[in-house]
């Protein structure tokens, strides 16, 4: 979880690192917008750094620092720790949240590595299968592309916003209008002319402000200048002006600074959870690119037990023609080593296939451009890690691992940041089955002046004068108007507040049961990567033994081959089996080292275990 400093801090690099900037506005009005950069699509110069003679020499610390700098999926997260700041800023300003993106990419499946029922159609889970197997396409497979995982927690129908909240960004209005009406009139008693023609202008300004307890305020200044063709208006032309104050406070339905500012709490957790976000989605792209490297050196070695594989065929071909030569040997068992040749060939071509395929994956996933660049398309990956078991696994036990995995995974604590914000929002629903009362007061000032009409006789002489006399009215506070009041809506039925209230209520406890299936998921995880551990573990100490004893067994029978005591049939089904256990050995190492991965994964600390910084990450280096 990250700490409000820490977070504020992140947010600022991003800007920075992203190159946020605010544009200047007119004098006197605030500097709020901002622009966004361009998308950087150009690869990190370290991926150039590392292309020695047409090859990508990659440690798995160099492909994951690659990935940090260039993978999309990283990219397209920076981006929603600036838009967690906009929630903010309109929650500030008395706007609804608009809410999160909560999906998050995983990194392709891959082709697997050795005896991965996924990229050939011969062979099943864990088990080596006699003869060569059969390439299937990726695509058709569907390992090239991105499962996507949802954060979200809160279902796809949206809470009820509750009670509306104040504007709390001030705003001033104004309005300028000029009139000219002319309207006949049906006697002349009271114009003294049958046509009434009026000239008005309007000058009018105002204020209005929000507050966080519900509160609303103005202050409006109105001005009218009329003239008359009037003969019996006492004043012409004249000026009329106002000056009012007006407020109105909620006591029931939308009173409290809690319920008003429950949108800036939500966009407060908000923030934290599109730290987490990027922080999971960290996680999701160090867990898969750590899996794909270990395939790849998997694949790449595996390739190598292929190829000597073939020179081993290919030697028992020469001597199987050196002896049929001799005729020592049957020209039945030129066919048999032919075959075997070719066999081993065909799994040569698949091994190196689908190690070309994992490379060209395994580059999308750690450059920006993919195979646009041409240098980093031509180049061939070279992993420089091996993979390696340790003699002992050093493992706490189960429940600790569980409870430090429930208390420490972010995907788990912006789940429950999901639940804090919907009740939160049950505040706003709650409120809104209340009924609506609210005390109004007014305050307002007002004052007249103008030409005295020589028509009228004794004009009231206070009245005489121009604007310089209104406003000594309004501010002498001549002529004042008070009033104050209370107005109640009671609705006799609520049922739309009722029902929404209901729902809402009933959609956070189904959040809270999604948060239950994610903490068990996380058990089972744990459960799951600990199982696989140790189930690599075994299977490569009997791997290793089988790859001994074949070994062995394979020598006694080209011994005995060498004599005349065996037949190419033998050795070439010893071949066979010293391959399948070689590379099934390959694949128990392999899986060891990416249950381990998948370890620390379920745990969360998959970061700190690879020496990640999130700060860092969120800079790009």
């Amino acid at each position: 979880m990250f700490h409000k400093t820490a977070r504020a801090s992140l947010a600022l690099s991003l800007a920075a690192g992203l190159g946020f900037a605010q544009t200047g506005n007119p004098p006197g009005m605030p500097r709020t917008t901002r622009t966004t950069p361009a998308v950087r699509y150009e690869n990190s110069p370290r991926v150039h750094e590392l292309i020695r003679a047409g090859n990508l020499y990659l440690s798995l610390q160099d492909a994951l620092a690659l990935a940090i700098e260039n993978n999309l999926d990283i990219e397209l997260q920076r981006y929603l720790l600036p838009i967690g700041d906009t929630e903010l800023l309109r929650a500030k300003g008395g706007g609804l949240n608009r809410g999160l993106n909560f999906t998050l990419l995983e990194v392709p499946v891959g082709t697997g590595g050795p005896l991965s029922p996924v990229p050939t159609n011969a062979a099943a889970a864990g088990r080596a299968t006699a003869g060569s197997s059969v390439a299937t396409n990726a695509l058709g497979l569907n390992v090239l592309g991105e499962p996507q995982v949802n954060g979200s927690i809160q279902g796809t129908i949206a809470p009820s916003t509750g009670t509306g909240i104040p504007n709390y960004d001030p705003f001033v209005t104004g309005q300028l209008n000029w009139t000219h009406q002319t309207t006949p009139q049906t006697s002349t008693l009271q114009t003294g002319s049958s046509t009434l023609v009026t000239g008005t202008t309007m000058y009018n300004a105002g204020i209005q402000q929000s507050f966080a307890s519900g509160a609303q305020g103005s202050l409006n200044f109105n001005n009218s200048r009329v003239s008359l063709n009037s003969q019996r208006s006492g004043y012409n032309p004249y000026t009329g002006s106002t000056l009012g104050f007006t407020a109105t406070q909620p006591l029931l339905r939308g009173y409290g600074a809690s319920l008003n500012r429950r949108f800036i709490r939500i966009a407060g957790n908000e923030q934290k959870i599109t730290s987490l976000l990027f922080q999971q989605q960290l996680i999701l792209t160090v867990y898969g690119v750590i899996r794909l490297y270990t395939d790849l050196v998997a694949l790449t070695e595996d390739e190598k037990v292929k190829q000597e594989t073939v020179s081993l065929a290919e030697k028992l071909l020469s001597d199987v023609r050196a002896q049929v030569e001799e005729g020592t040997l049957a020209q039945v068992e030129m066919t048999r080593a032919n075959a075997q040749v070719f066999s081993t060939r065909q799994d040569l071509i698949n091994a190196r296939g689908l190690r070309e395929e994992q490379e060209a994956i395994f580059k999308n996933v750690i450059t920006r451009r993919g195979n646009e660049d041409p240098e980093v398309a031509r180049a061939r990956i070279i992993p420089t890690d091996t993979l390696t078991i340790p003699a002992t696994d050093e493992i706490r036990p189960m429940q600790d691992l569980i409870g430090d995995a429930l208390a420490h995974r972010p995907d788990l604590d912006q789940a429950r940041l999901q639940i804090a914000n919907s009740q939160i929002g049950l505040e706003g629903v709650r409120n809104l089955a209340k009924p609506q009362l609210d005390l109004v007061g007014v305050m307002q000032n007002n004052g007249l002046a103008g030409q005295a009409n020589p028509f009228v006789a004794n004009p009231d002489p206070g009245f005489i004068g121009g604007y310089g006399g209104v406003l000594g009215q309004l501010f002498a506070r001549n002529y004042p108007t008070y009033g104050v009041g209370l107005q109640m809506t009671l609705p006799l039925r609520n049922r739309v507040a009722e029902a929404d209230l209901a729902r809402d209520e009933l959609q956070v406890k189904q959040s809270e049961i999604r948060l239950r299936q994610l903490q068990n998921q996380a058990r089972l995880e744990v459960e799951d990567a600990l199982i696989a551990m140790r189930r690599a573990r075994a299977s490569y100490e009997a791997a290793a033994e089988a790859r001994r004893l074949q070994d062995e067994s394979l020598s006694a029978e080209q011994a005995k081959f060498e004599v005349g005591a065996s037949t190419s049939f033998f050795v070439i089904q010893y071949e066979s089996l010293l391959a399948q256990a070689r590379s099934t050995e390959v694949a128990a190492r392999s899986s060891y080292v990416k249950a381990k991965a998948a370890l620390q994964r379920a745990m969360g600390t998959i970061l700190d275990d690879n020496h990640i910084s999130v700060e860092a990450a969120i800079k790009g280096k």
